[in-house]
């Protein structure tokens, strides 16, 4: 049996092959950030196609963490019933389900237009990347509540029949920001040392533990290097994900930390047009793989299943986590089961995330257009 389809274990779940979607902003939510039947159909096709585990992006735990007009909320429980159509609807059509819960912190900008400054550990003075007055540091106390609502967004997720919550420690956003030196400049007990920086992540996850009970899976992204000189380096994002895993997270999706130049300097590499260029983050999985006690989804511009199996064969990680070559093909892991020379259509030009940005939905533009040609 090809091993990409072999059926892998996550803690007490049962995974059909080692396929993962990888979480990502789809912007499908309704204005009232509850889930949608376009998002439900969304994830119904994904499951259909053969995907092993999806992950959804950015479910937001806390009134400050909103990022754009229709993004997922999970910060009431009043968001529990449409969680549970989602879920059901995911079930079965084939596939197991997980919550990504997200605060953005300072990349919170949509809080702004309820008169609310977004939060971040340190205002950072002549910051390259936001203004000094877009934003404020988050009090002890506030820190304290936004811990809690992680907690309460995974027993929400739970209740809402999610198969696990993978918690977002990555691509600049609240947790990430905490971890790297560059945006965290406190002097309390949140910052200064690699110790200090973790504690945010470490009180997450004893909170969710708390909430959830010690057999349901617990995951988390982390971003174990900035995009940028002067960010967090590999070294101390290295140590980060082993002390991650030592304290209980069931599984890793290791990535980029707080973005810098775009493109090359964050998680969204552009024009993955040959193998060379696909899994570029793969020396972070082939020097971490053996120092951490969990399982791993690499993630980063994935494309080719030869190179995956190769992966997993090599045992550089456990599981293969992808999301754009999805996008317009959600069918592709059925695909590749017949037909492992199929190229995925995705050239990564970016044109869908640059569109999330100014608040249209995920699809693929590019390849929307020639169909329409």
């Amino acid at each position: 049996m090809n091993i990409l389809y072999s059926p892998f274990k996550l803690k007490n779940l049962e995974l059909k092959n080692r396929f993962v979607r990888s979480a990502t902003y789809d912007g499908l939510a309704d204005n009232n950030n509850r889930v949608s039947d376009e998002q439900i159909e969304f994830f119904s096709n994904l499951a259909s196609g053969g995907v092993g585990l999806i992950i959804t992006g950015i479910g937001y735990v806390h009134h400050t963490s909103q990022v754009s007009l229709t993004a997922n909320s999970i910060d009431s429980d009043e968001f529990i019933p449409g969680y549970q159509k989602l879920t059901k609807a995911v079930h079965e059509s084939g596939a197991k389900i997980a919550l990504q819960l997200y605060h953005g912190g300072r990349e919170a900008r949509f809080v702004k237009t309820r008169n609310i400054l977004p939060l971040a550990p340190s205002v950072i003075e002549n910051d390259p990347y936001f203004k000094e007055t877009e934003y404020r540091e988050i009090k002890d106390s506030e820190i304290w509540e936004i811990i809690n609502a992680f907690g309460d967004g995974a027993r929400r997720a739970k209740e809402a029949g999610f198969d696990a919550v993978q918690v977002h420690g990555a691509h600049a956003y609240f947790i990430s920001q905490f971890l790297s030196p560059f945006t965290n400049r406190r002097k309390d007990q949140w910052g200064g040392s690699l110790e200090n920086r973790l504690r945010l992540h470490c009180d997450i996850y004893k909170d969710i533990r708390k909430k959830v009970g010690e057999n349901y899976p617990v995951f988390i992204k982390i971003g174990v290097e900035d995009g940028f000189s002067g960010g967090l380096e590999f070294k101390e994002g290295k140590q980060a994900a082993k002390l991650l895993a030592d304290i209980g997270f069931d599984s890793l999706e290791i990535s980029g930390g707080i973005r810098g130049k775009y493109y090359e300097g964050t998680e969204f590499k552009p024009y993955i047009n040959s193998i060379d260029k696909e899994a570029y983050y793969r020396s972070w999985y082939q020097e971490l793989k053996n120092q951490i006690n969990v399982p791993i989804m690499m993630v980063g511009g994935l494309r080719t299943p030869a190179l995956m199996k190769e992966i997993i064969e090599n045992g550089e990680a456990d599981l293969v986590s992808l999301c754009r070559p999805l996008i317009w093909e959600p069918g592709l892991i059925n695909e590749w089961k017949t037909d492992e020379q199929k190229k995925p259509k995705c050239i990564s030009c970016n044109k869908c995330f640059d569109a999330i940005h100014t608040g249209q939905k995920l699809y693929c533009r590019v390849l929307e257009k020639e169909q329409v040609g």
